[in-house]
């Protein structure tokens, strides 16, 4: 008698699998070239609102260190000051993996207020490099941004979600 043969994870290449995740972090970092006038800094920057989904979603999808080359991107992609959003993001990432190895589970409004810190922190990080660079503005000008990104977490999550379905049939 034949033994028959498991079709799972047969049509599963590795470039869907590990490549559609850094393919959407990066497009969602070139977002910032649309042709978009804003006089306050009010878009999302869906990089990292797509790069955080996928590590709250999957946590075993990368290592810590895909931060720099994707923070790398998102630099040369938004203009921000080089290695700001390389530094920004791997803190990041290794505080989530930290959090993740103390909590035994985690709910969808953790994941969100974790979001909504990491969020906070690498715009107002973004804000601070800026600033360091340019010598003015004020911190007022990012809470829109910072409040905009945060809501629109959960449809990042989604469309993360989504996409992930597709990535492993």
């Amino acid at each position: 008698m034949p033994r028959s043969r498991s079709t799972i994870a047969e049509d599963r290449s590795r470039l869907r699998t590990q490549g559609t995740p850094v393919v959407t972090v990066m497009l969602g970092s070139a977002t910032t070239i649309l042709p978009l006038i804003a006089v306050t800094p009010t878009m999302p920057p869906f990089g990292l609102l797509i790069l955080l989904a996928w590590r709250l979603l999957r946590p075993e999808l990368w290592p810590v260190w895909i931060a720099v080359p994707l923070g790398l991107f998102d630099d040369i992609m938004s203009g921000q000051p080089l290695g700001s959003a390389m530094f920004l993001w791997t803190v990041t990432l290794v505080g989530i993996e930290m959090l993740s190895n103390k909590l035994l589970w985690r709910d969808y409004w953790q994941d969100w207020l974790i979001a909504a810190v990491s969020i906070s922190f690498c715009l107002l990080g973004g804000f601070y490099f800026a600033r360091l660079l340019t010598g003015g503005g004020s911190i007022l000008v990012v809470l829109p941004q910072i409040a905009l990104s945060i809501l629109l977490f959960p449809t990042a999550v989604r469309l993360c979600a989504l996409i992930d379905r597709w990535r492993l049939p």
